[in-house]
């Protein structure tokens, strides 16, 4: 079912356009695009907009560790070792309810699209489960409207030479053979899928070139990269080389890699990203929570790479605010004002995320919101304390999430004022999720953990205080000059391939509850009880992104060369 969307203004990539008029194919792309046009009669009536915002870096379950690791300092692997314990503690059924309230907090706060960069595929003891974690993060996506991209991750190793710790054994995969037979069995399941390395430090060379060799070739392709001196220290001492010329030597430097972070970098690594065309996705946010350090953000895409955002560890669910981060950052480190327009910093919100996870056009110099595009919108309030007399083009460095009004999905409102379409309230989510995982966490990373335990990154809180119900949520204030349009506008089936992936007919996926939701053929939630019981047409008809094609007749499950 295609639609027509009129927008009062859009504040794009390449500058502020006046009454915007979309339409779209019953997939949600756009179809026909004219600026200076009156709004006709059905269209749906929108005020200020911007392109959404793709997170093209996420943890999901690390969004536990807010509030909680903050008060007895350490560093970055400090923090990991509650992480770890956060890892050990989750199962799909209490995953399922933890991402489904993570993606409503970032659809609500004006992200249209998710890179779920996932690494967590098995039992404690490493025995594989049927893709039941990923199964619960695609229902989750399905639930809540998001685009996913699910990048399955290896994990092979603790560091250089060093097998995984047993914290780490639900991560792992036998060697790369095992692990693309596993990928290209979830492929069935996923259609929204891309592909990841862990680290240099987490899979040896060899198994990274049979990945790269096995892979489909428009498969989008993770990484993370120098995030940390030490992964610098490690990868040279047993590779003799930075983890940025390993990358590029083994072939997984290209136009599809992404890497994560790239914050310790020196000028052949900047230079070596940049040749190659490459992605590089900064998390200001969390590289900000965990002191990793400020990255060369500017000089990087100066080269020639092209910069996404992502928010990691959900310290921080605020497109905006990563975005001011990101020019801030530079700033500190150079002492200039305006390192980057903020038509920069939308571009890297949203093509330059979308490029990342496969959903937008693979050109360095692509833009958003024209005809072929997905019509992803984020529509903002222009009156709050924040964004009051501001200039449409500086809304993007003085708005944040608590000024974004409704959000759409392939033309679609998925959400709306801080709530999603079918009415359910993210903080009520997220308490509930998240009291269910507390009562099997262990002691560091409760919510009402004792002051002062002697256990690593333990938070000093006090009990959790209980969060009032939202039984009855005030409609949205009134914008002066904003037309009218009911809340939540519903949201068809249709496209190549739901938001969240799909799931097999009549697949069971976890809620989340004491019961398992029941998923259907379409690859939404249907599961009685729960706060989106009300909501189960498939969202957003969305496209499979690039890289989602059926799978070719080529080899893949095994190694090419039978090398590692």
């Amino acid at each position: 079912m295609s639609v027509s969307v009129w927008c009062e203004t859009v504040v794009g990539e390449s500058g502020v356009e006046n009454d915007v008029r979309f339409e779209t194919d019953g997939a949600g792309r756009i179809v026909r695009r004219a600026s200076e046009q009156p709004a006709r009669p059905g269209d749906l009536r929108l005020g200020t907009v911007v392109a959404g915002a793709g997170n093209a870096h996420s943890h999901a379950f690390h969004r536990v560790l807010r509030g909680r690791t903050h008060d007895d300092g350490g560093d970055f692997w400090r923090w990991r070792d509650s992480m770890y314990a956060v890892a050990g503690s989750l199962e799909p059924e209490s995953y399922f309810a933890l991402a489904r309230a993570v993606f409503a907090e970032m659809l609500t706060a004006g992200y249209t699209a998710v890179g779920e960069f996932h690494y967590l595929h098995h039992r404690l003891d490493g025995s594989p489960y049927p893709h039941e974690f990923e199964r619960a993060l695609a229902a989750a996506a399905a639930a809540t409207g998001i685009r996913l991209t699910l990048l399955d991750t290896a994990y092979l190793q603790a560091a250089p030479g060093r097998p995984l710790e047993p914290a780490q054994r639900r991560f792992g995969d036998r060697d790369a053979a095992a692990y693309l037979s596993r990928w290209y069995a979830l492929r069935e399941l996923v259609p929204s899928l891309g592909a990841a390395v862990h680290s240099v430090r987490a899979v040896p060379p060899t198994a990274i070139a049979d990945i790269v060799a096995g892979l489909p070739p428009e498969v989008p392709l993770h990484v993370h990269l120098s995030e940390q001196p030490r992964e610098n220290t490690e990868v040279r001492a047993a590779y003799g080389v930075s983890p940025t010329r390993l990358l590029a030597d083994l072939g997984a430097l290209s136009a599809r890699t992404s890497v994560v972070h790239a914050t310790h970098l020196d000028d052949a690594d900047i230079a070596l990203i940049g040749a190659a065309g490459a992605g590089v996705v900064m998390c200001p946010t969390t590289e900000a929570d965990l002191g990793d350090g400020i990255g060369p953000a500017r000089a990087l895409r100066d080269a020639g790479a092209v910069l996404a955002v992502g928010s990691d560890q959900h310290a921080v669910i605020d497109p905006f605010l990563e975005l001011r981060a990101l020019e801030m950052h530079e700033r500190l480190a150079s002492g200039r004002r305006g390192v980057f327009t903020p038509a920069e910093l939308l571009a890297a919100s949203a093509s330059g995320s979308y490029r990342a996870l496969g959903w937008g056009e693979p050109r360095r110099d692509s833009t958003s919101l024209h005809v072929g595009d997905l019509l992803d919108l984020v529509e903002l309030a222009v009156d709050t304390v924040r964004t009051v007399g501001a200039r449409p083009g500086q809304l993007p460095l003085v708005a944040t999430a608590a000024d974004v009004r409704r959000v759409l999905v392939g033309g679609r409102v998925v959400a709306d004022s801080g709530m999603l379409a079918g009415g359910a309230h993210p903080a009520d989510l997220l308490r509930d999720a998240l009291a269910q995982l507390d009562r099997g966490h262990p002691a560091s990373v409760r919510a009402d953990a004792p002051a002062r335990a002697e256990v690593p990154g333990r938070a000093d809180a006090p009990a959790r205080a209980e969060v009032p119900g939202r039984a009855e949520v005030p409609g949205r204030a009134e914008v002066p000059g904003r037309p009218e349009v009911p809340a939540g506008g519903e949201v068809p089936a249709g496209g190549d391939a739901p938001a969240g992936g799909e799931v097999p007919d009549g697949g069971d996926a976890p809620a989340g509850g004491d019961a398992p939701a029941r998923i259907d053929a379409s690859g939404t939630v249907a599961s009685a009880g729960t706060e989106l019981s009300a909501r189960t047409e498939e969202p957003g008809g969305a496209p499979e992104p690039t890289g989602a094609s059926a799978r070719p007749n080529t080899p893949g499950v095994t190694e090419p060369g039978g090398t590692a």
